[in-house]
């Protein structure tokens, strides 16, 4: 049974069914985290995420929360987005209070995330700079989209 919520006409859902591969492709393919990633690595990480689509009034899928788990102690938040013509309304603090309340996602020992430019958005979810930075190592490919 999909876990949904409203929002001022909109709604929030985990249904994969609804989820629209191309215009998640669309907006992704031109963001800052994820320019000129292939259609087809898309579609792969949504198969193997949890994700929150945002649906317009008509239907049309306007914005995304994607989270890769094991729904049991870890989580990492990723591909957060609300299609410009539909800023303003909450709808980005909406998904992430669907999100948030999740019910596979309770319990978590750890969610991160990385973010250029939403700092306020995600501290109201209790978020904040990595303690022990020392401790965290990644192995980062800057470009891997591009030839």
């Amino acid at each position: 049974m999909p876990h949904e919520r409203p929002h001022a006409g909109y709604l929030i859902s985990d249904d994969p069914a609804r989820l629209d591969i191309d215009a998640i492709h669309g907006y992704l393919a031109r963001s800052y985290w994820a320019q000129g990633v292939p259609r087809d690595i898309v579609a792969r990480s949504i198969a193997n995420s949890l994700c929150l689509g945002v649906y317009a009034p008509a239907g049309e899928q306007v914005g995304l929360v994607r989270v890769i788990t094991d729904f049991t102690t870890f989580a990492y938040l990723c591909d957060v987005y609300v299609l410009e013509p539909h800023r303003g309304r909450g709808l980005a603090k909406a998904a992430m209070d669907a999100l948030m309340s999740h019910p596979r996602l309770q319990g978590l020992r750890r969610m991160q995330l990385v973010t250029n430019d939403a700092h306020g958005l995600y501290a109201r979810y209790g978020f904040k700079v990595v303690e022990q930075p020392e401790r965290h190592m990644e192995r980062r490919q800057p470009r891997p989209y591009r030839s």
